[in-house]
């Protein structure tokens, strides 16, 4: 009976104190946690480390454009882009571009209108097409722009350098920066007083930045390279970049 009675005080005791705590949370407008979790990652140490090289790129494309207008017919404007076309890569062929890095991306012929009396007529026609060209070897793109320029394209839309194989110089990054977060996780865990285990995982990311050079793109837009010589383009440097993050067990 005596137990009965120790049981129902401490019951009510507990009650009360629920009560009260939800009396003032509702109105303090107090946050309080719906749930609670644990995580396996408490055990771990996480350290980030990063490789970083400057890559001098050994590849470019340059997109060489024809563009025509007001023809009067269709067929007009097509085969004067086909003669363009065909004497560009003639010459791009001659300088020993083989065949597989010409490409054409674009092909398009549109009309011309003319608005008058409310009505809308065909005045003529359009056309352009780009012509992509791989250069392998990145002194060569100088002479590349003056040799399609003097081929018949009146506008280049643009070099683009690249690095061809980038793979190795993503291993060599990649050991860089496995190599700085161990030496992180050596200093974090001496100042932590801890002892580190084997590494349980590894999550890596391999951005590359670089591309085309905005002022050189700018420049072949306005026209150069249409007589004179070619423009002087250089291929600046690509920064390639590993960033991984190393997990440790914490002993």
């Amino acid at each position: 009976m005596e137990s009965n009675k120790h049981f129902l005080f401490h019951f009510v005791v507990t009650v009360s104190v629920i009560v009260i705590a939800l009396f003032f949370i509702k109105t303090l407008d107090i946050s309080y946690p719906l749930t609670v979790t644990t995580s396996s990652r408490s055990s771990e140490l996480a350290v980030v480390g990063e490789g970083k090289m400057e890559v001098t790129p050994d590849t470019a494309y340059v997109d060489a454009g024809i563009t025509v207008d007001n023809r009067g017919t269709v067929a007009e404007v097509q085969e004067t882009m086909n003669s363009i076309n065909d004497k560009i890569v003639d010459a791009l062929r001659e300088r020993g571009v083989e065949k597989g890095d010409i490409k054409t991306s674009n092909y398009s012929v549109y009309p011309n209108y003319r608005y008058d009396n409310n009505v809308n007529t065909i005045s003529g026609y359009n056309g352009n097409a780009t012509i992509q060209v791989k250069v392998r070897d990145t002194q060569m793109v100088s002479s590349i722009i003056e040799e399609v320029t003097k081929a018949g394209a009146n506008q280049i839309q643009g070099v683009r350098f690249t690095i061809d194989k980038p793979d190795a110089y993503r291993e060599q990054v990649r050991d860089m920066a496995i190599k700085n977060a161990k030496s992180q996780a050596e200093k974090v865990a001496k100042e932590l007083g801890i002892t580190l285990g084997k590494v349980t995982n590894m999550v890596e990311s391999t951005p590359i930045q670089g591309g085309v050079n905005p002022m050189y793109d700018a420049a072949l837009r306005s026209g150069l390279g249409g007589g004179g010589g070619g423009p002087t383009v250089e291929e600046g440097t690509q920064t390639i970049t590993s960033i991984v993050t190393l997990y440790f067990e914490k002993r």
